[in-house]
């Protein structure tokens, strides 16, 4: 149990004698997240700091699991509510759905993590054919009333009743054509009456019963319903693309509700203390007068600045402001907030920590820091990866001739290119076939959650830097522009109207910029990001005309290069690879794959090889092959002066480096069909045909190549023996690793060895040099990882090639199942992500933890490293941390993203042991 946790949480989600399930919102804290969900924790927090919240009530997210798992909610739940019920009516003077001055309550959903828009929230609970009288009379203002009531009845409908949104859309679009106006504030009392009925009309006709008059089954229905919401289709959608765990249910709050849709001197608007884009300090967010909270998110009415609203309520501004400076202060972190002001009094209805753009990310962890909020090591923690990934993608050219067509709100950054679509069904089914699209949509719902994956980038007409849209892209560094008004958006006929009358069609292309809100017609170019500039030395932080931006990076860069504990290596296989991995910030080269070496001009040296019949003729190749070897070899050697260079002896298969088995078959039966010469192919012929495996990758490929070809493998090894001892002669320092591919077995690598030791002695006494090479082998078959003690034997050094091993640990072929079944996997939950992109920690890290121990208890001396696409994943480097790797390789560009990741994993890892 953690330290925050309620003892009367129930266990394993059992409902049990003496459990707390509904707490009031002047108990708990913001660090029951666990328990009371994010929104409940915070409101909690926020009334202990005093600030306005309308009195309410949590259930927690134990109550939720159990009714997940009976069907039913926990015994005790109905009694608690009612018990806090009771008090928030005292404490109100009025009672729910009372008809003379009724007490309205929301429902609203809050789970730990944040997921915008995924889960449900039902307002204005309490409202009948009664109760809607008293409502009118008490604010003496039957609009508003009757505006409410036909929220609640299509909020209702909707989200518990499971009537199709859109019937309710197209009476109130309907409603507004038939009075000539176009937006739903001018619809009068009148209106709005008619709508109600019309409403429950199709409440009727949809759910088959009528909409429920008793307040109190209003709301005990709205709470199943946010329970039920946890796991619908696009919950568990955003989970997985999240990561979030599907096992925490979510909270509900009851919250006593205050009305934004009073008339103009009411309103509602949602403020970040930064801009949540680009992290600079200012005043932020949006507001919109006479209206209720889902109105911002929805984008349905486009809003004003948050910077308006001084000119609108003082006041309200001038508390508000004072309010997200405590808020800021308090949680040290960007905060997002949600307000609602009635008749001229705020109130606080939601705070968290804000999601945020990584450049965002990167300039407010730095600017907390110069403010003495945080330390560096807390802003290593406000950063990741995945986001210093996002900031080296390129951007496009503003040099570029462009046809620029409209200009949105910036929401959330990158420059995105792709064919328009109008629907989330098409995007996704045009990606699934290799297409990049653009979702372009009026605005944006949660249905919509499939296609906003699948697209490059997201369009819309309406909304701002809150709205779903905005809000969900951010959290998933998804390219969007919001609120871009002079361009019609008509989804039914599946087009886009720009100024000036020019029509996009389905399947046109467009770019779209995030970082400025422009739209253009066609393909923009694009250039590398300032990010790459600086990693590749063009431009330098604490120069004049440096990128703010730039100059973040550099000190998160610094920050976590001062605290890793993992050095980072470059996958590299010649030396402009290596230069530019050292301009990366690599501390050598983990993984040189010399297949690469052999192929372009010297692919014919290598058919000779194989083709040769007799002893003499494989030595006369290998003869031919050994200085050009050599020659790669001092150039890598060069490059990474004074770094480790690990290299890789021929690891596939060698039918590889002949031709394709059909193309060849079809040459020679064209030469024999017009008699013409055709030996050369008859013997390539013979050669394809006796090399050919059912399973190359499992078959005469690695060691086993160097054991049954004499001569291949110590030519390698002299080659990398002679180029370093030219560099050592030239003054130069080469630190040169022999690594011996897919050992399974000790005594494998104890021939090759032997081998190779003679042929190094045989180097060291020519030149007169110590060389000093090591030998180790990767360790990339379970069966080398279950007898690692053993090959430690005989290995100095360890290389986890986890690309093969996660092959053969789970069996797939990864060029055919990633395009196969991998999908079906991810959709129905048996990956979380692909394991060929994150670790599988339960099973090939299992692995990776065994052989580690092993090794090194055999030779305590022992290093080990990672050389597979995991070195460079985030997720992945800290779990190499934890099990004492001692350095990741990884692609060139992704350096950088490998040594912040592992500076993080030794910040966190020191919290953990000093917690």
């Amino acid at each position: 149990m953690s330290e925050n946790q309620d003892p009367h949480v129930a266990e394993h989600g059992k409902s049990v004698e003496g459990v707390k399930f509904v707490y009031d919102f002047t108990e708990g804290n913001k660090d029951l997240k666990d328990l009371l969900g994010g929104k409940g924790a915070n409101l909690a927090e926020m009334t202990n700091l005093g600030l306005p919240v309308p009195p309410g009530f949590t259930i927690t997210t134990e109550a939720c699991k159990v009714y997940l798992e009976s069907g039913e909610e926990p015994a005790a739940l109905r009694d608690e509510v009612s018990a806090h019920l009771d008090a928030l009516e005292q404490r109100m003077g009025k009672k729910l759905g009372q008809a003379d001055d009724p007490l309205l309550v929301s429902v609203r959903s809050g789970a730990k993590f944040s997921m915008p828009g995924m889960m449900d929230t039902v307002l204005n609970i309490g409202l009948s054919d009664k109760s809607v009288q008293g409502l009118a009379k008490q604010a003496g203002d039957e609009r508003f009333a009757w505006d409410s009531y036909r929220r609640l009845i299509q909020m209702f409908g909707k989200t518990v009743l499971g009537v199709d949104g859109e019937l309710f859309e197209d009476a109130l679009d309907k409603a507004k054509e038939n009075k000539k106006v176009t937006v739903d504030t001018e619809l009068e009392a009148a209106d709005l009456k008619k709508l109600v009925t019309k409403f429950k009309k199709i409440v009727k006709a949809e759910a088959g019963r009528d909409f429920p008059q008793d307040p109190r089954e209003q709301m005990d229905l709205a709470i199943h319903a946010v329970f039920d919401s946890w796991n619908t289709d696009r919950a568990k959608l955003y989970r997985r693309q999240e990561r979030i765990p599907h096992d925490l249910g979510t909270a509900v709050n009851v919250c006593s509700m205050v009305f934004g849709n009073l008339g103009p001197d009411s309103g509602t608007g949602v403020a970040f203390t930064r801009d949540p884009a680009s992290g600079h300090q200012g005043v932020y967010g949006d507001y919109l007068q006479n209206a209720q909270g889902e109105d911002v998110v929805a984008g349905i009415r486009n809003t004003v600045p948050l910077a308006e609203l001084e000119q609108i309520d003082k006041k309200s501004y001038d508390q508000l402001m004072q309010i997200m400076e405590t808020l800021e202060n308090h949680y040290k972190d960007l905060c997002d907030i949600e307000f609602t002001i009635e008749r001229g009094v705020l109130w606080m209805l939601q705070t968290r920590v804000g999601k945020r753009t990584a450049g965002a990310a990167f300039r407010i962890a730095t600017q907390l820091v110069d403010q003495g909020l945080i330390d560096e090591a807390e802003a290593l923690t406000r950063v990741n990866g995945a986001q210093l990934a996002q900031l080296m993608f390129p951007r496009f050219d503003e040099s570029a001739k462009v046809e620029t067509v409209g200009r949105g709100i910036a929401a959330s950054p990158g420059a995105a290119v792709g064919k328009a679509v109008f629907d989330s069904y098409t995007a996704v089914k045009w990606s699934r076939s290799g297409e990049k699209v653009i979702l372009i949509r009026r605005e944006t719902n949660p249905d919509d959650l499939d296609g906003m994956i699948a697209a490059e980038g997201i369009l819309t007409s309406r909304g701002g830097k809150t709205s779903h849209a905005a809000v969900v892209a951010r959290g998933m560094g998804k390219t969007c522009v919001c609120g871009a008004e002079e361009l019609e958006v008509d989804t039914k006929r599946r087009r886009m109207t720009v100024p000036g009358g020019h029509v996009v069609e389905e399947g046109d292309v467009v770019s779209i910029d995030g970082s400025t809100g422009k739209v253009y017609l066609g393909e923009v170019p694009v250039v590398p990001s300032p990010v790459v500039e600086y990693f590749e030395g063009r431009m330098h932080a604490g120069a004049e005309d440096a990128d703010e931006l730039v100059e973040a990076v550099h000190r998160i860069m610094a920050f976590a290069d001062r605290k890793r504990r993992l050095r980072v290596r470059a996958n590299a296989d010649n030396a402009e690879d290596a230069l530019r991995a050292r301009r990366f910030g690599a501390q050598g080269i983990g993984l040189c794959r010399t297949e690469h070496m052999f192929l372009g001009d010297r692919r014919e040296l290598v058919e000779r090889l194989i083709l040769a019949d007799t002893q003499a003729e494989r030595e006369e190749s290998l003869k031919e092959l050994l200085p050009l070897q050599k020659q790669d070899f001092v150039q890598l050697f060069e490059s990474m002066d004074g770094l480790p260079v690990t290299v890789r002896l021929l690891d596939p298969p060698l039918h590889e480096f002949l031709p394709d088995i059909t193309e060849l078959s079809v040459r020679v039966a064209l030469a024999e069909s017009r008699q013409e010469p055709h030996e050369n192919e008859l013997r390539l012929l013979q050669a394809v045909h006796r090399l050919h495996e059912q399973n190359p990758m499992l078959g005469l490929r690695g060691v086993r190549l160097g054991l049954v070809i004499p001569g291949l493998f110590t030519m390698q090894v002299r080659a990398i023996a002679e180029a370093a001892a030219e560099r050592k002669a030239a003054k130069g320092d080469p630190r040169a690793e022999i690594m011996i591919p897919l050992v399974g077995t000790v005594q494998e690598l104890e021939i090759v060895r032997e081998e190779a030791d003679k042929v190094i002695a045989e180097v060291e006494a020519a030149s007169g040099t110590q060389l000093k090479l090591s030998i180790g082998t990767m360790i990339e078959l379970p069966r080398a990882a279950l007898t690692a003690g053993q090959i430690a034997e005989a290995a100095q050094f360890f290389s986890f090639g986890t690309n093969d091993l996660t092959q053969t640990v789970w069996g797939f072929s990864r060029d055919d199942v990633e395009a196969s079944f991998f999908t079906a996997y991810l959709e129905k939950g048996i990956f979380g992500v692909s394991p060929f992109e994150t670790i599988d920690k339960d099973g090939v890290g299992s692995l990776v933890k065994l052989a580690a121990q092993a090794g090194r208890e055999t030779r305590p001396d022992l290093k080990l490293g990672v050389c597979g696409e995991h070195g460079g994943d985030p997720e992945s480097v800290h779990f190499f941390h934890e099990v004492g790797l001692d350095y990741v390789s990884c692609s060139p560009f992704r350096i950088p993203v490998a040594r912040l990741e592992a500076g993080r994993a030794a910040v966190q890892s020191q919290g953990s042991d000093h917690r």
